[in-house]
């Protein structure tokens, strides 16, 4: 008699039969033919500034225009009602605090009321919780007589204050001021208010709200929900700063990583290539502060344990927008960019680069060992600038792994010229990007297996199912993307000779102030939640083994939906079995552990799956699709067991 364990609730895990007739298909694991090394960096993450993911998101500013350097000064800020009080708002740009940020705003009181100033609405407003404090911060000087105090408040959707704090005396030049203000609610829609108490005249820039608690709690530091989330990734590498935003628009609004490190007053504001690009989803308030710059992102990687990538800039926008180019004989200052980029992250504390990096807190190096040179760039004109960003990196920095682009597209004849052209440049790392239906990915599982494996290394470098088509913003991140992501990434394990590197894209979205979904994570002002693409990320990287072990799929039938990849993980003696079950049917197969005698202890058993492929996860239902799981005894070598239909399964099996 068969039996089988029925599943109590619809994310149940798989369970085996224990005796009857055996399953007509079969996975045969060859324990005994160790097959390519898994590269460390074979799952990573990719980061960009789009759907506010710095700026709003990872970055755990909450004042927007903190500076007064958008274009409209006062984009972000408001005057605050006041019928009894009289003065004026005044953005001005003599005698700033910095050159890099020259604007100010002047507050000037004759009738001060109930006060007179301004309030920031922050990032689709600022999330509070009651409890907890936040550090307030202010460049500020008195202008003229007077004795002014400057109220500090921060105050709910609503206008009720939660919090409050006085600064005065005042002096004649540009001093920092702070306070610590401890919220009195909780409001995912709070703003901060500066209000001046008397008559006389301030002048106001960067104007600074962080939570006291940030990841690490560092000040000018990231939010630290988010970077949890992504630690839990366990990620072999963090590309950044992207994608598109590398290029701009135009070269005059590229991403130039030198004016992101330093002190953060000196950072100099540019508008986000996304401000604009879709007119379906414009975000005219979206610019980088660069708070969050390449020290930071260098800072995270060490963090979370990932090799650093950075992207630079090769002298092309966006071939998208403007396709503006730097002619070929003045590349030299992209190209020494590039190599002054190696000696910031790798050189002593004593030379030209190394010493800012030391100045803000890290004085040993971040061991860069890769780098990009463009992002999504085709054509002659990219192979002609790589070359010469390849010559001059490798005669001084051999030690350093180039990743060149292929093109926005997997297979289209840019795709094909970029691998022909690459391939004889001996290209390291070549980048290949896809969006596309969820039926591209499970039909192109087996896409690497007849790479030349004597050519360049592959980074998939950005990937993501797309429910509708790509760039439409009714892509939902649901199950079934999910489901045929983890389908095409058993083809990635399986060809890790090929295969080095790869990493879904985008990362993060605010769910108040997105441009393009699908996204990797979903957050509010206070609340962050993880698709279920992002659990199917994590399983796959936290159970890498550390090389490849042969499968032979069979009885799968004429149009197989079944996809499975298993690797060994040396450290703890354990085979890795990846299973992914793409069918609308439970799915009992015969698992054959060919070459090894016998299996010890029990096995882990993890199962991610969902009752219907639309399933999503959301703010308010965070784990709806979320991995389960548990242990169970294999009976030797030879087991039988059940898949559940939509479903991807990672067995971990002590096998010496």
């Amino acid at each position: 008699m068969t039996m089988r364990c029925f599943p109590l609730t619809l994310a149940l895990l798989t369970c085996s039969w224990l005796a009857g007739a055996r399953a007509a298909t079969e996975l045969v694991i060859q324990t005994d033919q160790p097959g390519a090394r898994i590269s460390p960096s074979m799952w990573g993450i990719f980061f960009e500034d789009i759907n506010l993911g710095a700026d709003g998101g990872l970055y755990a500013e909450l004042v927007k225009n903190r500076s007064f350097e958008f274009p409209d000064p006062l984009m972000g800020w408001q005057a605050l009602s006041n019928p009894a009080g009289a003065g004026t708002i005044e953005v001005r740009e003599d005698n700033p605090l910095t050159p890099a940020n020259p604007h100010y705003l002047r507050l000037r009181v004759t009738e001060p009321g109930q006060g007179w100033g301004v309030a920031n609405e922050g990032f689709r407003g600022m999330g509070l919780r009651r409890g907890a404090n936040y550090r307030f911060s202010i460049q500020a000087r008195q202008a003229g007589g007077g004795s002014p105090r400057l109220r500090i408040e921060l105050a709910s959707a609503t206008g009720s204050r939660l919090a409050v704090s006085i600064l005065d005396h005042f002096g004649n030049t540009w001093q920092t001021r702070t306070a610590l203000l401890r919220a009195g609610a909780t409001d995912a829609k709070a703003q901060l208010r500066l209000v001046m108490e008397g008559t006389g005249t301030l002048d106001l820039d960067m104007v600074s709200l962080f939570p006291e608690h940030t990841w690490k709690d560092r000040p000018n530091g990231l939010r630290a929900d988010l970077v949890q989330l992504l630690a839990e990734l366990k990620p072999g590498f963090v590309r950044f700063p992207g994608g598109c935003i590398v290029e701009g628009h135009w070269l005059t609004n590229r991403y130039q990583w030198k004016t992101t490190i330093g002190p953060v007053a000196e950072r100099k504001l540019i508008m986000n290539r996304w401000n604009d690009e879709f007119k379906h989803r414009p975000t005219p308030d979206y610019y980088q502060s660069f708070g969050l710059g390449f020290f930071e992102f260098f800072q995270l990687c060490e963090d979370i344990g990932a090799a650093p990538l950075p992207i630079l800039n090769c002298g092309m926008a966006c071939q998208f927008n403007s396709g503006e180019l730097a002619p070929v004989d003045q590349l030299e200052p992209y190209i020494q960019d590039a190599l002054d980029l190696i000696e910031f992250a790798n050189g002593p504390a004593s030379s030209r680069w190394g010493a800012p990096r030391a100045a803000m807190g890290h004085p040993q190096p971040f061991h860069l060992t890769m780098l990009g040179v463009g992002n999504e760039q085709w054509g002659s004109q990219y192979f002609e600038r790589y070359e010469r960003f390849a010559t001059a990196l490798r005669a001084q920095h051999p030690e350093i792994k180039l990743v060149a682009g292929a093109g926005p597209s997997p297979a289209d004849e840019r795709f094909n010229l970029a691998w022909a052209r690459l391939r004889e440049l001996k290209a390291d790392i070549v980048d290949e990007h896809c969006y596309d239906k969820p039926a591209w990915f499970l039909d192109h599982a087996n896409r690497y297996d007849q790479y030349d494996r004597n050519g360049p290394k592959v980074f998939m470098g950005e990937y993501a199912a797309q429910s509708v088509q790509t760039v439409s913003p009714d892509n939902r991140n649901d199950w079934g993307c999910a489901l045929a992501e983890a389908a095409y990434m058993t083809g990635l394990e399986r060809n890790a000779d090929v295969v080095v590197m790869s990493s879904y894209a985008p990362l993060l979205a605010h769910v108040d102030g997105w441009q393009w979904t699908p996204d990797l994570i979903w957050f509010d002002n206070r609340r962050a939640f993880a698709s279920p693409s992002y659990y199917v990320q994590q399983l796959f990287s936290r159970n890498r083994g550390d090389f490849v072990l042969p499968t032979r799929l069979t009885g799968v039938g004429a149009t197989p939906r079944l996809y499975a990849s298993a690797s060994r993980d040396q450290a703890h003696g354990e085979i890795i079995l990846k299973f992914v079950n793409a069918t609308g049917e439970d799915q009992r197969v015969n698992v054959n552990l060919a070459g090894t005698g016998r299996v010890t202890g029990k096995a882990r058993v993890t199962v991610l799956t969902a009752a219907e492929l639309g399933q999503e996860n959301t703010l308010d239902h965070p784990l709806r699709v979320a991995p389960q799981t548990r242990t169970v005894k294999p009976e030797g070598p030879q087991f039988e067991q059940t898949f559940l239909r939509y479903s991807v399964t990672v067995l971990r099996i002590k096998a010496p």
